[in-house]
């Protein structure tokens, strides 16, 4: 069974549909006995249903390629 780390590490994937038959069953088990993920989970929905109601704004170039370097950078 996943722990509640794993969890967070893959719940934009089961948000969005992309984990394998054993990842989401092992997901929902664990969801069926903790409440904290159950918790984050509903606030991860609720963040992406604000997000997608937010207008799109153009970020400058520059800021974009930071910011896509630094997150390729992170788990470094």
């Amino acid at each position: 069974m996943l722990t509640c780390k794993e969890l967070t590490e893959i719940i934009t994937d089961y948000i969005e549909g992309r984990l394998t038959l054993f990842q989401r069953i092992s997901f929902q088990l664990h969801l069926g006995m903790c409440r904290h993920c159950r918790a984050y989970l509903r606030q991860m929905r609720l963040t992406v249903r604000t997000l997608g109601k937010m207008p799109t704004m153009s970020v400058p170039q520059d800021v974009e390629q930071e910011l896509l370097k630094r997150f390729r950078d992170w788990k470094r």
